[in-house]
């Protein structure tokens, strides 16, 4: 726990001698304890105030690269958003994605050997020097005797010792939202532990690349006859836990807007088909690429999609993917009554409020979207106006869709990017209503039915443990809580009562660390 705490002491030292707060300061005015610990935090009995010409954006920055992988994250989440942090923050943030420095080729081809072992370690050829390094891992170019054919392949590896790393960093953070959620009661509803927690068991997955190997074998499948979109072919017997290796894809890195200009690719087209592409998965799979910034995407030569790593992946259940039609194809619709139901069955607010008043409310924030482009919407004020509804109405955070959340953001950031006159509804009404009409053709429903009777004939006996498990389901979905029969409860109320035993000894450590560190450091 000490080691918590010193974890955590040295990011809120960074961060206070980056001048982090300078940069907040600019979009939200911090509390008065928050600037005096800042204050605290970056003084220094050395004095080494050297003048540099670095803006507090590049200062912010370069402290979150030092910061490492579970802060280069939330960096390349938020440099999506130039709305919420400002043009220039976010203009440095980009710079986090795929521009971090690479380690060695011999360390690289050892822990490739060690993963797919000497026979098929010497059907690799031409391995080159990383062509990408992002947070968790880095790129390399080869070429692999694939049943005596010769293929160009991309060989992903881990970078070393980033588990042990990462799940460091990730329960220091976890201890800052426990401290955060006590002393600043309103952000109970935000349920930043279980968020911390979740990003932990997510991350964790990512960094098994046979994970990440299997969901992209599985995406591959579900989107092989989606038109303009292209998923690169698996080689199982060069992936391993540290090792994934997959087809070569020559294609331009989808931010490089002016070289498909060149090609004679059409970017409004392209921006559409993305926020396209990502709904059909969504509704149509529940299965969907929950990491696509601009790093992730690729134009191949024939203007096909082409996204890459599949580290994180997001699922939706039948009942929240009807739920989440529902509602977005009700604010495409204008009818915000549909809306304000769809939200009280789903269990997103509770049973009791009053249907009229909330689509009154929804109607306040889908009237001004209308007939506008992207770029004419406030995501500031809507995002206000948003955060005030969910307050109002006590509705609470989803967990498990906290992934879609935040793909749907990026997707749109993107489509943006390439085509600034892009209007998400208008792009998504024709995905929306394909997807309800065959939802709701007899047919479908039939087929749909006759599966799941059969599925439940199968399990008879078990009825009696299946309607409880389901019961259980519906209570998880309602109130967005981990269900308490999993693994992950268990592992999170165990990680509770540690940080709830050592509260008090965490805050004379913390003060202790604050005081040695200003002398340390």
């Amino acid at each position: 726990m000490l080691k918590k705490i010193y974890i955590l002491f040295k990011i809120a030292r960074k961060l206070s001698k980056s001048e982090a707060l300078k940069v907040i300061a600019k979009i939200h005015q911090p509390p008065k304890i928050i600037i005096f610990l800042s204050n605290l935090l970056s003084f220094s009995l050395s004095n080494s105030s050297r003048k540099d010409n670095l803006s507090d954006e590049e200062k912010l920055c370069n402290s979150i690269q030092d910061m490492g992988t579970t802060f280069i994250k939330l960096g390349q989440f938020l440099a999506t958003r130039p709305d919420i942090i400002g043009e220039e923050l976010s203009k440095q943030l980009e710079k986090l994605q795929d521009k971090l420095p690479p380690f060695s080729n011999d360390r690289a081809k050892n822990i490739l050997k060690k993963n797919i072992g000497e026979k098929s370690f010497n059907s690799v050829i031409n391995f080159s020097e990383p062509v990408a390094a992002a947070s968790i891992a880095q790129v390399h170019k080869a070429q692999i005797n694939d049943n005596g054919v010769i293929k160009d392949v991309a060989i992903k590896v881990l970078r070393p010792d980033i588990k042990k790393i990462f799940n460091e960093e990730i329960d220091a953070l976890m201890l800052l939202a426990y401290i955060i959620e006590n002393f600043a009661k309103k952000t109970k509803r935000l349920k930043l532990v279980d968020v911390v927690f979740l990003l932990k068991e997510i991350t964790n997955h990512e960094m098994d690349l046979r994970f990440e190997a299997a969901a992209a074998n599985e995406f591959f499948d579900n989107t092989k006859n989606d038109a303009g979109f292209r998923v690169p072919k698996i080689y199982w017997s060069f992936t391993g836990e540290e090792v994934l290796t997959l087809d070569w894809i020559d294609g331009v890195s989808i931010r490089e807007k002016e070289i498909i200009k060149l090609k004679k690719i059409d970017v409004s087209i392209i921006a559409s088909d993305i926020i396209q592409h990502f709904l059909r998965h969504a509704v149509r799979d529940g299965f969907f690429h929950a990491d696509m910034h601009q790093g992730n995407l690729f134009i191949d030569n024939s203007g096909h999609i082409v996204p890459i790593d599949f580290g994180i992946m997001g699922r939706i259940d039948k009942l929240n993917r009807r739920y989440l039609a529902e509602i977005l194809y009700g604010f495409i619709k204008r009818d915000y009554k549909k809306v304000a139901e769809v939200h009280i069955q789903a269990g997103l607010v509770p049973q009791n409020v009053q249907v009229d008043e909330l689509a009154q409310a929804l109607r306040s924030i889908g009237e001004p979207i209308f007939g506008q482009s992207v770029k004419e919407i406030s995501g500031g004020k809507l995002l206000t106006q948003l955060f005030e509804i969910t307050e109002k109405f006590n509705m609470q955070t989803q967990p498990q869709l906290l992934l879609l959340q935040k793909t749907m953001v990026v997707v749109e950031g993107v489509a943006r990017k390439l085509n600034p006159d892009t209007n998400i509804w208008e792009t998504s009404k024709p995905v929306l209503e394909k997807w309800l009409k065959e939802t709701k053709d007899p047919i479908n429903n039939l087929s749909d039915t006759l599966k799941e009777s059969s599925e439940v004939l199968k399990k008879l006996p078990e009825l009696p443990k299946i309607m409880e498990k389901a019961n259980q389901a519906l209570t998880f979905l309602a109130s967005g809580q981990i269900p308490q029969n999993s693994k992950s409860y268990s592992a999170l109320e165990e990680k509770r009562s540690e940080i709830k035993s050592f509260r008090n000894q965490s805050i004379i450590g913390l003060l202790l660390l604050v005081f040695l560190g200003i002398i340390v450091f």
